[in-house]
């Protein structure tokens, strides 16, 4: 991957109607912010791991670790056996006095109003704290200070597995945070929020390990998706990190961005000519978004039932449109066979050529241009939905189980707007793919089909006006042949 690190923040949002390929972009993207390092034991993955901490760090690390194991009291010697322990003494030429070195970090570390744990020479930050029978554990308050290092542990572990699944992919570091918006997605899970913390009781043990301790529950303030990522940025200049949003309007964005809003204007980056910081609702710390952090979301433009996007993030993000691609779509080939392939290779080509085809993007190109005319650009529909399709009966199923139904949501069961998009207006009821349920009772038509099926689908559509031709649902009839989807050219 070339080098990024120096460019201008990227600020971009797809849009497009439905099944547009939006969001395998952003999955396209995240590989551009994945680093994968070339590893050949779990030894190797320990000094990438370990390289660079402090033995304070690969103390938090350790405790992380093990909290992970539902051990969260731990006595010095479990430590000093630890494998993270053993591997930075290694890394360090360290074979004596291993315990004292533990012993020192943890106490320097500890709070100043410790009941357990004298210090004359305390570091500024608590991380650890001591219980009565001399078992040591990680301060829930110091949870939020060890993200980075969560992160990593958690990328240890992948790692660690996909090494001893024979995988040769190696250690990955992703530099991208995913996340989903919705109509419930706010502030506290985007930036910050007081939230509850778990913690193991610090009562007097009776055993070396608690691991069975009672559980507390207390509240601390603890940082968003945003805000993790943007702290991991800050500590990496040279990289970029990015910010991954799908469906970007389903959330009140003013909310969810709250005062950050301001600060993802790429000139009003951390370093940058109009640099901009806040203080932060919660915590009251003064924050501003790294110039390496790329923000890159998505908008379903059909979404008419949500909130409009609020126009002062539209000057803040370039808008990409994503249109339909007819063009990567395939050709049916229907009732071409085993013994037609089997044929010398000039043969095969002119009798593949005479085979029934039904070509999905002609197919795809013409209802768009229908749904344009009657129910407006935004109606159309993207590529996905026909992305996967290489037989008759995917396209039937496609038809009736996703193209269909979102037509007439869009058509509001407007009959004769679906009967135009998909050319029934001339056909015999036969042919038609959607059928007019009152045209039907007047021709006495007694759906014996809809009766021996007697699915909710039939049912519903009918209560609408409007039915999807019971042959198309049971994949017979007219609909057997290449000649009916054809006419959707």
């Amino acid at each position: 991957m070339p080098d990024t690190s120096h460019h201008e923040p990227t600020n971009i949002i797809y849009t497009g109607v439905a099944g547009t390929g939006k969001t395998y972009r952003l999955l396209q993207i995240a590989q551009q912010y994945t680093d994968y390092l070339p590893t050949t034991n779990e030894q190797d993955l320990l000094g990438q791991l370990l390289h660079d901490l402090s033995w304070r760090e690969v103390l938090c690390l350790i405790f992380l670790d093990m909290h992970a194991e539902q051990q969260d009291l731990v006595k010095v010697p479990e430590i000093v056996e630890h494998p993270f322990f053993i591997a930075k003494a290694a890394n360090n030429a360290r074979e004596k006095n291993l315990n004292s070195t533990a012993w020192l970090e943890l106490r320097r570390h500890s709070p100043a109003d410790s009941k357990t744990v004298s210090c004359d020479n305390r570091a500024s930050q608590a991380y650890f704290d001591k219980d009565n029978s001399g078992a040591w554990y990680l301060l829930p308050e110091s949870l939020t200070l060890l993200t980075d290092l969560s992160q990593q542990l958690t990328e240890f572990q992948q790692a660690k597995r996909d090494s001893t699944q024979n995988q040769q992919q190696g250690f990955s570091r992703q530099r991208f945070t995913m996340v989903s918006f919705h109509q419930a997605y706010g502030y506290e899970e985007f930036v910050e929020g007081i939230r509850p913390v778990m913690a193991a009781s610090n009562q007097s043990a009776s055993s070396p390990s608690q691991s069975n301790s009672p559980s507390q529950m207390s509240y601390a303030i603890q940082d968003g998706a945003f805000l993790k990522l943007c702290q991991r940025a800050a500590n990496d200049p040279n990289q970029r990190y990015a910010m991954l949003i799908d469906e970007i309007n389903r959330a009140n964005v003013s909310r969810v961005f709250g005062e950050l809003l301001s600060l993802i204007e790429p000139d009003k980056r951390a370093g940058r000519a109009n640099a901009m910081t806040v203080q932060l609702a919660y915590s009251g710390r003064t924050f501003g978004v790294p110039a390496n952090v790329d923000i890159y979301a998505t908008m379903n433009t059909q979404d008419h039932s949500l909130a409009p996007l609020d126009m002062a993030l539209r000057r803040r993000f370039r808008f990409i449109d994503c249109p339909p691609q007819p063009e990567l779509l395939p050709i049916i080939y229907v009732n071409d066979n085993a013994e037609v392939l089997n044929l010398e290779t000039g043969s095969s080509i002119e009798k593949k050529r005479s085979a029934e085809t039904i070509d999905l993007a002609k197919l795809l190109t013409g209802l768009n241009n229908r749904i344009t005319q009657t129910l407006g650009a935004e109606s159309q529909l993207g590529h996905a939905f026909l992305l996967s399709v290489s037989s008759l009966e995917q396209l039937q199923t496609a038809l009736v189980e996703q193209i269909i139904p979102q037509l007439a949501q869009a058509a509001g069961g407007q009959v004769a707007v679906l009967q135009y998009v998909f050319q029934d207006e001339q056909q015999p009821i036969a042919a038609q793919f959607i059928q007019d349920s009152q045209a039907l009772l007047a021709n006495g038509s007694d759906n014996q089909m809809y009766s021996r099926q007697g699915s909710f689908l039939s049912q519903s559509m009918g209560a609408s006006g409007y039915r999807i031709n019971a042959d198309l649902m049971a994949k017979a009839g007219e609909f057997s042949k290449t000649i009916v989807y054809q006419r959707l050219y």
